[in-house]
Parts: C-alpha cells; structure tokens; sequence
C-alpha cells in the first residue's frame, strides 16, 4: 500500500467507510506538492475534483470586487477541501492557496465518479463529509450574526485548535500552528485592534497563553461557553 493509501485510508476523511472501499477510493489519489503562496484554485475555477492535505497547511477565502480578503478557514493534514465539486460538478466557491508548503492528493472528478456509481456507499459517505461542512458555515454565519464579539474569537480558536490541536496536560490545548492577531480577526469577521484586546484580556486572566509563539487553550471549557449561542 502506497503512503497516501495508508493515510488516506486512516484519514477522518474515508473515516466510516469499509476497509475495502477505503483502499480502493485511496488508490484513486493522485500526489502531488505546492510551494508555499500557490493558488491552487480560485473562487469560479472548475470543479475538477478534490484534494486530501497530507502534510502542510491551505487556506480558504475568497475576494471582494474591491479585492478585500475574507479568511474563511486554515486547513491541515486530513483535511479535504474542494468535495462540493465531487457532488455538483460547479465551480469552486472561494480561493484556496497554501500557506506552507503542502503535500497533496489529488481525486479526479471522472475517476471519483465511476467509483461512486458503482459503490453507492461512497456518495453517502461524501454527503456526511458535505453535511459536516454546511453544519460548520452555518454555525459562523449564526456566530457572526449573534455572538458578541468574545464569543466569535472563542469560535475561531476553537475551530483551530480541531484541525492543529494538541492535546496537553490537565486538558489544554495547544494549536500547533503559528497564527497572527490579523489572522484570527479575519476569521472572527472583526478589526485587529479589538481581537487583540480579546485575546489580551484572555491573557491576562489566563484562558489562553501564548508557547514558543503559539496560541494555547488553557481553559477550553471557558471558551466553549463562550461560543454558544
């Protein structure tokens, strides 16, 4: 079995399928690598297929016509991006760009498409995985509409800490990946100046801390209340 078969295979993304529909779906991925700062589609490319994240890290945003950038999500390893193209077949909806260095891989639309049709179990599979993602739109769009904004901050760094997390001692959580104030008030749909004096105040009373430049969830629970509508 090839590397990207086996993380493929162990991957939450063919989490819930056979073993056997796992590696064979596995096979049909094709690796690849982008540099760092590579487009690898933008909002109303075609949809072609999709991509697996093995190693590194992509983000998601898409552009105002006035070309402002709204960050919608940071994706790592065992992340899928682009699936919606794998069930509709419409151009892609944001610009995905790799923020590091990322191995890939690649599921072409046709190849995807003759397996399904013979595995019906598979499409079933990829309406989980498309439900999972309208659920998480869905609970920013009510975040942005209705938390305070406290709440949405708490929101985006727990939504990190699901794809970077690491878990620590006494249930801490550390998101192992090194992100910038501007950053989190991008996702938070919020100005930098008032993320930070969230993030500070935060600090201060220790619900988050700060290890060798990444942001920790000290008191996750704290945050999570703080998330809830």
């Amino acid at each position: 079995m090839s590397e990207v078969q086996h993380f493929l295979r162990n991957s939450f993304s063919l989490e819930g399928l056979s073993a056997d529909l796992a590696e064979q779906l596995a096979s049909l991925a094709r690796p690849m690598k982008i540099p760092a700062g590579t487009i690898l589609f933008e909002n109303g490319d075609p949809g072609n297929g999709c991509y697996a994240v093995l190693e590194g890290s992509l983000k998601v945003s898409i552009l105002s016509v006035e070309g402002d950038e709204q960050l919608l999500a940071v994706l790592g390893p065992g992340d899928l991006v682009g699936e919606l193209a794998l069930l509709d077949g419409r151009p892609r909806s944001a610009t995905v760009s790799a923020l590091k260095e990322a191995r890939l891989a690649f599921i072409d639309k046709a190849a995807f498409e003759r397996f399904a049709d013979e595995n019906p179990a598979v499409y079933r599979h990829m309406l989980a995985i498309v439900s999972k993602r309208l659920r998480h739109s869905n609970d920013v769009l009510a975040a942005r509409s209705f938390l305070p904004l406290p709440g949405r901050v708490a929101q985006t760094l727990l939504q990190l800490s699901e794809t970077f997390g690491k878990t620590l001692d006494d249930g801490r959580v550390l998101i192992h990946y090194k992100l910038s104030q501007a950053d989190i008030a991008n996702m938070s749909g919020a100005a930098r100046e008032n993320v930070s004096r969230v993030l500070n105040d935060w600090r201060r009373c220790g619900t988050i801390s700060r290890i060798s430049g990444y942001y920790c969830l000290e008191k996750p629970d704290l945050l999570r209340d703080a998330a809830t509508l």
